[in-house]
């Protein structure tokens, strides 16, 4: 396939007008034409790469903790059909006994059609007592290497980010003990600004739903969103205009710059379906338009009902971060974030051949994946 005409996203963060070819499901460029090609003509539209979300739950119905192949494949499906085209979702707060059978319908999934499932985002269950959000804390515990290790053998090595509030007795010997392993997130926290910085040293890099579950910044207590700047660490934002105001969001990509934010969807089972109940982590949730709240909890707001692409969206028409910010966020910082981006997040030579055309509303025209139009 050759796709004409575009203005592509390219590896410098920048839109250039240029071709893409695509020859057997990857990007090569300075190849010939070759005879009964398909060309598509992309008429001026934007050539994004498809899109990678490392932290979301389900979508239609469906949540990635269910555990069933149908409900994981509707979730793919669905998911590429909204320009993300490479998925990693995220477990909650369960038993080790639950999480089993999480991993095992994981590892025995096959990337056939829809979004590619390139990894876990083991959101639960080491995390705070006090700061579980939706999360259940019926099964919130200590970490535990061993039990990690027997979840990520059982998964054939899909977990890519284990979440930890690191100031829970135990939880600092494991980021000290399993970062080099897999990737250790900051989540649903209590902790203040030295035990961030401590984590930070011992080996985690990241920070879960930055400002959701966790403390604020003040002025005489700085908090860990203030460690995780002076540390570099890469922060992610759910931009559905529900979780975090506009200006916070500004705020974040000008402070920690556009190449340490990772835009996600945290998105539930409603995503995709109109309002209603639902459920996530074994409770109920009432969606109303954008938000998603525990039902008995009306305050607690439980993940959003917001792919995405409609999130980057957003991002740049209602919250004033640039096009190729945003879309950075959404596509080569994630991947980059859990070691996927030899194969997806860019339109660079050598990544499969995903792309998101869209126009200057950034509305959806077509979806290539892996070289064909969906």
């Amino acid at each position: 396939m050759i796709i004409k005409n575009a203005k592509v996203f390219t590896d410098g963060c920048r839109f250039v007008k240029k071709d893409l070819v695509i020859r057997d499901g990857r990007i090569v460029f300075g190849a010939a034409p070759q005879e009964n090609e398909e060309v598509l003509d992309a008429k001026g539209n934007y050539a994004l790469p498809g899109l990678v979300d490392i932290h979301f739950h389900g979508a239609v119905g469906h949540d990635f903790c269910d555990a069933d192949e149908a409900g994981l494949q509707a979730i793919a499906d669905f998911e590429a059909s909204k320009g993300v085209l490479a998925i990693c979702p995220a477990t909650m707060t369960f038993s080790e006994e639950i999480l089993n059978g999480i991993m095992d319908v994981a590892a025995a999934h096959k990337n056939e059609h829809g979004a590619d499932l390139v990894g876990i985002n083991m959101e639960g269950p080491y995390i705070s007592p006090k700061k579980v959000g939706a999360q259940n804390p019926k099964y919130v515990m200590a970490t535990n290497a061993e039990m990690f290790r027997r979840l990520q053998a059982r998964s054939g090595g899909l977990i890519k980010l284990v979440d930890v509030a690191p100031e829970e007795p135990g939880n600092m010997d494991f980021i000290k003990e399993c970062h080099d392993e897999v990737r250790i997130s900051i989540a649903h926290t209590c902790t203040d600004y030295d035990t961030a910085k401590e984590a930070f040293a011992a080996g985690a890099t990241h920070m879960t739903h930055l400002y959701n579950a966790m403390p604020g910044i003040t002025h005489r207590a700085p908090g860990p969103i203030i460690a995780a700047l002076e540390e570099g660490a890469e922060v992610e934002l759910i931009t559905d205009n529900v979780h975090i105001h506009p200006a916070m969001v500004r705020f974040t990509f000008n402070t920690f710059g556009d190449d340490h934010v990772i835009l996600i969807a945290d998105s539930m089972m409603a995503c995709g379906l109109p309002d209603g109940q639902y459920s996530l982590g074994g409770q109920a949730v009432t969606v109303r338009g954008r938000r998603a709240t525990l039902t008995e909890q009306e305050g607690t707001i439980a993940g959003s009902a917001t792919c995405l692409f409609d999130c980057m969206k957003r991002a740049v028409q209602e919250m004033g971060v640039p096009l190729e910010s945003a879309v950075r966020a959404a596509t080569l910082n994630p991947a980059r974030s859990i070691g996927v981006d030899a194969d997806y997040g860019s339109l660079e030579a050598g990544r499969w051949g995903n792309v998101v055309l869209v126009d200057d509303q950034l509305n959806i025209q077509t979806v290539v994946r892996h070289g064909e139009v969906l």
